[in-house]
């Protein structure tokens, strides 16, 4: 809105309130026609409100791992930006983990053609769920090996060793619009190699760090260890996984490795759930979301920071906007998605005898790169209906819309397992994995005009899927 335009209104109340109405009345009649849908955009590209909430979500809170007091702050200080918006909030209850990062370290303390007197520092970090080393840590040889099968062909120097699975990230694969599927093979390494190592008698485990930008910078995330079989493990950077495999090929190695990790009792912790009430059909629910907890290492703006500031922008756009949907719109940080998605299953379980009631689902947690449309898990039969919201979409190059059998967001997994239809913005994530779940993942990293255009696609889409006349199912997904 221009300046004297605005200045106009505010000499001309009666008029502003007039067209307030209007805007209201068109909406509940036509509330998918492209003026309105074109409003919504339009707003979201020219605010900075999401972005704010962004910085104050990494900047003032931090790193927000489930349990942590940061993770605690950060349930409040959502909450409290969506209370200021005059949404309807909630505190789902929510029991977490809670694993908390000690010392880690690590050297090469022998090898082939070692010099007397050197030893080689090895960059790593424990991965979520890893056990402890002995406080002055544990010295042990070391097993490179490829993947799974690579260990068991090795079974029996895995007893006591400490074993390191060198898989590189495929950049190559991720250049050519496929992050998803190149981090999808390395985090299932990364999950199941420590699992399977300590079962087969490991005394730890390290992975190369699941990701790209090779700049010395190790990677977390989740492992499938359990407790009785916890081993110390670890990711190692790049560089060093590589070093150490060149190392081995000259010959045996040992390294000391020093990891003190502890799994405290679960915490309570909450959802934040803000509703945006609906009209006519305010029993059905569209969620658009993101995820709260971040893993420690940074301060989480990619993962998931953009997912639940644009999710709160969607939101702050309708709401300023002065639009009602038709249908409830319900905007969800979820908590504990990094380690454990307790949130996501705390809300399937209290909404699974009505599910009849969850219209769709959106959620956002593949960084801040450039949206370039939806993918959504509709029907076939379906994609025809969302003309519309496309054409709406292209102005900001986000008219694509790509349908899956599964668009497999953790936190709505179980809702899309059950039949709800669900929805994410699709972004250019070539680089993603560059900072995720790295001490690099910081507010710096986010651009300000892709995040608008998040919100202006995530906006977009929970108004137009609140707006629907249509019914939109979800085609099952094929069993082997």
């Amino acid at each position: 809105m221009n300046f004297v335009f605005k200045n106009a209104l505010r000499r001309q109340p009666v008029l502003s309130v007039l067209l307030g109405c209007m805007v209201s009345a068109g909406a509940l009649a036509a509330p998918n026609d492209p003026a309105t849908l074109a409003q919504i955009r339009d707003s979201a590209m020219r605010s900075d409100w999401a972005y704010e909430r962004l910085s104050d979500l990494t900047d003032l809170v931090g790193p927000r791992l489930s349990g942590s007091a940061g993770a605690a702050a950060a349930v409040e200080q959502v909450a409290a930006a969506m209370r200021k918006l005059g949404a309807t909030v909630t505190l789902q209850p929510v029991k977490v983990p809670h694993w908390v990062r000690g010392a880690e370290t690590a050297e090469l303390v022998d090898y082939a053609g070692r010099p007397a007197g050197i030893t080689q520092r090895v960059v790593l970090t424990a991965l979520g769920g890893s056990g402890a080393t002995p406080a002055a840590g544990l010295t042990a040889r070391v097993l490179v090996v490829h993947d799974v099968d690579d260990l068991k062909a090795h079974a029996a120097e895995v007893p006591g060793a400490i074993v390191l699975f060198d898989a590189a990230f495929d950049q190559e694969m991720a250049d050519r619009g496929m992050a998803g599927q190149a981090y999808g093979r390395g985090s299932s390494l990364r999950f199941n190699g420590p699992k399977t190592a300590a079962a087969m008698g490991a005394a730890a485990a390290l992975v190369r760090s699941v990701g790209g930008a090779d700049f010395r910078l190790p990677h977390t995330g989740q492992t499938g260890l359990v407790d009785g079989a916890r081993i110390p493990a670890g990711a190692v950077t790049a560089e060093d996984a590589m070093l150490v495999a060149r190392l081995s090929a000259r010959g045996p190695l040992s390294m000391h490795l020093t990891l003190t990790p502890q799994i405290l009792p679960d915490a309570d912790s909450y959802n934040v759930i803000a509703d945006l009430p609906g009209t006519d059909k305010a029993d059905e629910i569209v969620i658009v979301s993101g995820h709260l907890d971040s893993w420690d290492l940074a301060t989480g703006a990619n993962d998931d920071g953009t997912g639940v500031a644009g999710a709160m922008g969607a939101i702050e756009t309708l709401k300023k906007l002065n639009l009602h949907p038709r249908r409830t719109i319900r905007m969800i940080a979820w908590m504990n998605e990094e380690n454990g998605t307790r949130g996501g299953k705390a809300y399937f379980a209290a909404n699974k005898d009505a599910l009849d009631k969850q219209f769709a689902g959106i959620e956002s947690d593949s960084g801040g790169g450039r949206p370039w449309g939806v993918m959504s898990s509709v029907a076939p039969g379906v994609v025809k209906y969302f003309a519309p919201l496309q054409a709406a979409l292209a102005p900001v190059g986000a008219g694509v819309l790509t349908r899956r059998d599964e668009v497999g967001e953790a936190d709505l997994s179980l809702l899309e397992s059950a039949g709800v239809p669900v929805f994410a913005p699709q972004v250019d994530n070539h680089a993603y994995f560059n900072y995720h779940h790295t001490p690099a993942d910081t507010l710096d990293k986010v651009d300000p005009v892709n995040l608008k255009r998040h919100v202006a696609v995530m906006a977009s889409m929970a108004w137009y899927l609140a707006n629907m006349e249509q019914t939109i199912g979800r085609s099952a997904v094929p069993t082997e």
